[in-house]
């Protein structure tokens, strides 16, 4: 980040540069180029000096910053450590290391073929690789300048050639090559020429377009972003929802509300509803309209819709204050207290209840509480993308073991007992840095460009807090001890937890393209359960892969009734439908959701109506 002046002086020259006649490999005829709109060289020179300022004050930002050196510590160490071993192993294996380094060879060779063969006037050829289809270098301007398209190829090579070497981790701890992997291919996607303005032909074409208003544009964007010595990157438009208006408009009321959440009851749709009511417990990390974000894609709103009286917690964003808050809490006061205020509201003992992935998992405990306890009241559980057995957490593992959650310990000490979810927003962003980090970068920073209004990315944006006692707990018997998935492993209000004496009737939908809560990993969670167990494989992502309307069907799923095989087998052996899995979720539900009753209105029952939805918790 530093050296701003330098970085700018080469932006000026290449600027200059693409002002005159740009000269083609081939035999040194000039290249025939589109018409481009002429460049006013006053304008353009005072937005450069004005982009020169603006990156002196980013700098002077950048140094200003007060880093913790602390909260930085484990992760620097877990980088050396990882990439360290995996070095050392390296020249263990000298066959690989020769074998990589000859394919790398070959491919530049190739390369350069290609390339005599453009520049002795075989027009047909293509300097890059057509074989690689890579999102990153769609645009066409990497392909009009030979000088980018062998940029782009040489990179594309070098980057095979790392991620090979990086998969070659005989002999290595199974987690250590994990973080290596991790670390190094994270590496090598930030040195992408798309994320450089010097190498990246499309800003050198918005510069052409703009007069350079884009680089000025961007930076005004970098400063914006840049707060409390940290880049925040804007994926969408922040301005561009409310909540109630454009997004979370399902109409219902609030009915309940204790130190920890509020409790919506949605306003049904349908004459009829069915006997038991559904309770949806979402994550806390993000807020609860996930499901929730606009009426074409609200699993809330077509779930009212299918005569389900809905009833959804919306979980308090803590502060210092709550820091006590912890895991038995997160029961009592979050999942049995939703249970007991239902039954209040709608007069109805008996319940069906949906968890979303962390919400899940606090759903698993809860069912394995309430069976402890002989508490029958929940006739039916599903599972949104749940992990339940973390023995293999995919690879946000990267980021856990005991010295970064000690860490993570000592940074919600010093920050209030509390964890911001922005924390847990970047790591999960890094898992898929090419498009939920730098593509944002390239489009905000270097084209200049303003975000978008987008509502998954505005939910995604729209953090929260974790109290410290939870979310210790949750890191360390969960993600490093795995004592969910065990007898008794852990115990809650004064219960043994033991997923074994659950026999509720479960429904779990997994999503194919999950980094979050891998599939293969979330099966696992079928083979704890006594009862009848259902399993979905969804295509997509996390996100994607369960907010997929039964209006539209963009993603299909798999189904195979029999789960006494692995994932991979099971897998091979299922069938696959074109809809989407709300429809086979709302045929399974149906058995479990009695008969029919008048619909409720929130507020008729035993509770009163405290506000209306989404509620002041959300916001």
């Amino acid at each position: 980040m530093l050296g701003g002046e330098v970085f700018f002086m080469s932006i000026i020259k290449i600027v200059l540069a693409t002002i005159c006649v740009v000269e083609d490999l081939n035999m040194g005829k000039p290249v025939e180029t589109v018409e481009a709109t002429p460049i006013n060289p006053a304008l353009l020179q005072s937005n450069l000096i004005k982009a020169t300022g603006l990156w002196q004050q980013f700098n002077q930002k950048m140094l200003a910053a007060q880093v913790d050196g602390d909260s930085n510590q484990a992760d620097s160490s877990a980088f050396l450590k990882a990439t360290s071993s995996w070095a050392f192993n390296l020249l263990k294996q000298p066959d690989t290391l020769y074998q990589a380094n000859m394919d790398l060879m070959n491919n530049q060779l190739q390369m350069w073929q290609r390339t005599y063969a453009k520049m002795m006037g075989f027009s047909n050829v293509s300097i890059s690789d057509e074989s690689v289809r890579d999102r990153r270098f769609r645009d066409p301007a990497w392909k009009e300048n030979p000088t980018s398209e062998i940029t782009m190829q040489s990179y594309l090579n070098f980057s095979g050639f790392m991620k090979t070497l990086t998969s070659a981790h005989e002999g290595m701890d199974s987690k250590e090559a994990a973080k290596a992997e991790f670390y190094v291919n994270t590496m090598v996607d930030a040195l992408a020429p798309n994320n450089f303005a010097i190498t990246n032909p499309q800003v050198w074409q918005k510069v052409q377009e703009t007069n350079g208003e884009n680089l000025v544009k961007g930076l005004e964007n970098l400063l914006h972003d840049f707060q409390d010595g940290e880049l925040k990157i804007r994926m969408t438009d922040t301005e561009a929802f409310e909540l109630g208006k454009d997004i979370a408009t399902t109409p219902g009321k609030v009915v309940f509300r204790n130190e920890l959440i509020e409790l919506i009851q949605y306003t049904p749709t349908t004459e009829k509803v069915r006997q038991r009511p559904l309770l949806i417990v979402p994550p806390w990390i993000n807020k609860y309209y996930i499901l929730d974000l606009r009426e074409k894609n609200s699993y809330v709103k077509w779930a009212v819709g299918q005569g389900h009286t809905v009833f959804l917690i919306s979980w308090r964003n803590p502060d210092t204050d709550q820091r006590h808050l912890s895991f038995d809490d997160y029961l009592q006061l979050g999942t049995l207290a939703a249970i007991d205020a239902i039954e209040a509201a709608s007069g109805e003992r008996e319940v069906n209840i949906a968890g979303y992935c962390l919400g899940g998992t606090l759903t698993a405990a809860t069912l394995a509480y309430m069976a402890a306890n002989k508490d029958d009241r929940v006739k039916s559980a599903t599972f949104f993308t749940t992990l339940i057995d973390f023995s293999e957490p995919g690879e946000i593992g990267v980021f856990l073991d005991e010295e970064q959650v000690s860490s993570l310990e000592k940074l919600m000490e010093s920050n209030g007992g509390y964890l911001d979810g922005k924390n847990m927003g970047s790591a999960f962003n890094m898992l898929r840095s090419n498009d939920l980090v730098w593509s944002f970068f390239v489009n905000l920073y270097l084209l200049g460009n303003d975000p978008l209004p987008f509502d998954l990315l505005y939910w995604n944006s729209d953090s929260t807090r974790m109290p410290q006692a939870m979310h210790s707990y949750y890191l360390r018997n969960m993600y490093l001890e795995n004592k969910l998935a065990q007898p008794c492993g852990i115990n809650l209000s004064g219960t043994d937890i033991d997923m074994s004496k659950v026999t509720t009737p479960v429904y779990f939908v997994s999503a194919h393209d999950d980094h979050i809560a891998p599939w293969k990993t979330t099966y696992l969670g079928t083979q704890l359960f006594s009862g009848p167990v259902r399993f979905v494989l969804g295509e997509s992502g996390h996100i994607a892969g369960v907010v997929n309307p039964a209006s539209v069907n963009k993603y299909g799923h798999w189904v195979n009734e029999d789960l006494s095989t692995d994932a991979e087998a099971w897998l091979k052996a299922a069938e696959k439908s074109d809809l989407s899995w709300w429809h086979d979720w709302d045929k399974w539900v149906s058995e479990f959701a009695g008969d029919e009753a008048e619909a409720r209105e929130p507020g008729k029952g035993k509770l009163e109506v405290l506000c209306d939805a989404p509620g002041t918790y959300v916001k």
